[in-house]
């Protein structure tokens, strides 16, 4: 009967994780999903307590984990600030991947004391152990890029592309040897797999960079729930492989969503090929055109339509508040505004619209990239706030720009454009920006939450 019951709580918590992403998908029920998530997570907890494999003499490590785990989460939680979310999210990827790591070095090391290795076993074993220690170093490395304490050329080795097809054949066949032949694996061979992927997984990170940051996340993302559903194998634990699957799959779906959205392959996003500090074949450069914060507030007052693009900058800034203000303010006079949000704008798939509901901008004044390019063709004035590759013309005009082909928000087919940006430094991409030279664009350079505030205070006084 304890079994049944078990299942049957198994069955509850899978549906709760599946009623849960389902919730995510839409802003107006994603706290909701979060909710349900967390329930179908916590009946997996019990479960787990419920149902001991060597007797209760776990438990200690049972809540020793849940107390630790509980304690960390919660702080983060509640110290970490919205614009280190991105890294927040590469550390859970890692977290996951890095539980995987350890899951699967305590199975495969029973199985080689034990000699009870099979194919089937062996292999799910080794699979587990290489997607979570790539998952896990991956993640590692991505934070520390995105929290800019590592910089792309000092991790990135010549031919770093060919090293990284050189793991992943030897890798192929490391699999396919010892799934052949169990009995070889050895504790000489565990310890240079564990080794082995987590070297894997920096090297895997190593040369990625620039605009494709978002891109990497999700994809870890999914590496990470893959390794928790290999781990459900090797467990028999229906919830760890329905999550993992659910995860897995979700990530990776994004992860081609993105892509397709940057008109790129997966393929070419992994070898690297932007972010690596490269340079348009032509340059750019012109007379750049500054504006006061005076005539950026008339222009905005007197708009019929205004439309945002938020970018890392207004992360940075933490101005999102500030701009929802400024919206307000136009909205009551009469202007339509408007939000553009590029998929991958910001250092994580969905960066922009986190940031904009902690403001609670309304989820209808958010617009994806192909509705905000129709917008923009009768929008008075555009207003770039901290963004840059994703409103490059270069994209769609010069050949020989990293980002040549890259689907952007074509900003200089509104009337107006106003930049604003600290300096004239060039995006994450490492490219420098025609759009600053651009006859229709003019420059508001500071601070982006100080200058909002500046044209709150001037477009309060012509009310």
């Amino acid at each position: 009967m304890g079994g049944l019951w078990v299942d049957f709580g198994y069955l509850i918590g899978a549906t709760l994780f599946i009623i849960g992403l389902r919730k995510l998908s839409s802003p107006a029920t994603a706290r909701d999903g979060n909710l349900w998530a967390a329930a179908g997570m916590g009946i997996a907890i019990i479960l787990a307590m419920v149902e001991p494999i060597s007797g209760f003499g776990n438990y200690p490590w049972i809540f020793g984990g849940l107390i630790i785990g509980g304690i960390l989460g919660w702080l983060m939680a509640m110290k970490v600030q919205m614009t280190a979310m991105p890294q927040l999210v590469s550390l859970f990827n890692g977290f996951g991947g890095a539980c995987a790591v350890l899951l699967a070095m305590v199975e495969l090391n029973n199985g080689y004391e034990n000699q009870t290795f099979t194919q089937g076993s062996i292999l799910i074993g080794m699979l587990t152990l290489v997607i979570g220690g790539v998952a896990f170093t991956g993640s590692v490395l991505a934070f520390l890029k995105l929290d800019g304490r590592v910089n792309d050329k000092n991790v990135t080795l010549p031919g770093h592309t060919y090293i990284n097809i050189a793991f992943g054949l030897i890798t192929i066949a490391g699999l396919i040897y010892f799934t052949i032949y169990p009995d070889k694996f050895n504790g000489t061979a565990l310890a240079i797999s564990i080794v082995w992927s987590l070297v894997y997984g920096w090297s895997f990170v190593a040369p990625i960079g620039g605009a494709d940051m978002p891109v990497v996340i999700s994809l870890l993302n999914s590496f990470s729930g893959l390794s928790g559903a290999a781990a459900g194998l090797i467990y028999g634990n229906r919830m760890m492989l329905i999550g993992g699957i659910l995860v897995g799959a979700s990530g990776t779906i994004l992860t081609i969503l993105m892509c397709n959205a940057m008109n790129r392959s997966l393929w070419n996003v992994i070898i690297g090929g932007f972010g690596g500090g490269g340079t348009s074949s032509s340059g750019a450069d012109g007379e750049v055109r500054e504006i006061s914060v005076n005539d950026a507030a008339i222009l905005l007052y007197y708009a019929d339509s205004v439309v945002f693009v938020p970018g890392y900058g207004l992360a940075v800034a933490q101005a999102q508040k500030t701009v929802k203000e400024l919206d307000d303010l136009l909205e009551a006079n009469g202007v339509e505004v408007r939000y553009a949000i590029h998929p991958v704008a910001g250092r994580m798939p969905g960066h922009m619209n986190v940031l904009l509901a902690e403001a609670d901008v309304p989820y209808p004044k958010l617009l994806d990239l192909d509705d905000a390019n129709s917008f923009l063709n009768q929008a008075t004035v555009a207003v770039i706030i901290g963004a840059n590759d994703v409103v490059n013309p270069a994209a769609e005009t010069d050949p020989g720009s990293p980002i040549y082909g890259m689907p952007v928000l074509k900003v200089w087919n509104a009337q107006h454009v106003i930049v604003m940006k600290r300096s004239m430094a060039a995006g994450y991409a490492g490219i420098q920006n025609p759009l600053f030279f651009h006859p229709k664009n003019r420059m508001l350079f500071g601070d982006a939450k100080k200058r909002l505030q500046d044209l709150v205070t001037e477009v309060k006084g012509m009310g």
